[in-house]
């Protein structure tokens, strides 16, 4: 049994988890295991199969994990031979056959790259500290269960952004990019403090109360832990994965400094 870290820019798919309508992460790393002989012709996914976890649409990963009975050749570089170059294995560590990469992760963080110039950072951290803690999140999911979680939030400034970090053992669908929506609400001056109580209160908030969520495409599944296991980084695959991304990396800064001369040329 082995585990892999896959990183991936999410921008192109409709999330990491299997689905009837879009591609997704999980069909371009099954069919990468399929073309090398791992699985089957028809594609079935082995009973030992698992990931840490769901991204939705467009959001990108670093650190996710996935594991399964896999031959001792199969290392990280030999599956980035067959998966797209939007998708790259970086290392990976044998675990016992026991092993669940769902089940037995201890924490999961996400990022959030918020584009918020004129945001109060003394908000936004006062935001993010009334939200770490055990509390009821209903009100940040579209989930009818498993809503009450231990968070753990921050938010600094870097520049232009503000960076906000979530962790927990898991989270409800959808809850890191209504959280973030929130912070952004209190640090812009949309919503006072007190509403941050009201979202966290038993009282449903839905219509002009609701919190909505965030774009996708600035969130990364940053980090996933699990004890005992070792990680080894696969430096082949690991200059891969830096050299693809670096350069995806130059090519969004040069479309951004494009949307920059559209946007300050049309005054003339």
């Amino acid at each position: 049994m082995r585990a892999y870290r896959l990183a991936y820019d999410g921008v192109s798919y409709r999330g990491f988890q299997r689905q009837p309508h879009g591609q997704t992460v999980e069909d371009a790393l099954l069919e990468a295991l399929r073309r090398l002989g791992v699985l089957d012709e028809q594609g079935a996914i082995p009973t030992s199969y698992a990931a840490a976890g769901r991204t939705d649409t467009g959001v990108s990963a670093l650190a996710q994990t996935v594991a399964f009975e896999a031959p001792d050749w199969l290392t990280p570089r030999a599956l980035n031979g067959e998966l797209p170059g939007d998708v790259r294995a970086w290392a990976s560590a044998d675990v016992p056959s026991t092993f669940h990469a769902t089940h037995d992760a201890r924490s999961r963080t996400y990022t959030y790259a918020l584009h918020a110039p004129g945001a109060d950072e003394r908000l936004a951290r006062e935001v993010c500290d009334r939200l770490s803690g055990e509390h009821d999140f209903h009100n940040l999911t579209s989930d009818d269960d498993g809503t009450v979680r231990h968070l753990r939030a921050s938010a600094t400034r870097e520049g232009p952004f503000l960076t906000c970090h979530f962790r927990a053992g898991g989270f409800p669908r959808g809850f890191v990019r209504r959280a973030v929506r929130l912070v952004e609400a209190v640090a812009t001056g949309d919503r006072s403090m007190e509403f941050v109580d009201r979202v966290l209160s038993a009282e449903p908030l839905d219509g002009p109360d609701g919190v909505a969520a965030a774009a996708p495409e600035p969130l990364v599944l940053l980090s996933v832990t699990y004890p005992g296991v070792g990680f080894v980084v696969d430096e082949r695959a690991a200059a891969s994965a830096r050299e693809v991304f670096g350069s995806r990396r130059a090519a969004a800064s040069a479309r951004a400094r494009t949307m920059g001369l559209l946007s300050d040329g049309v005054d003339g």
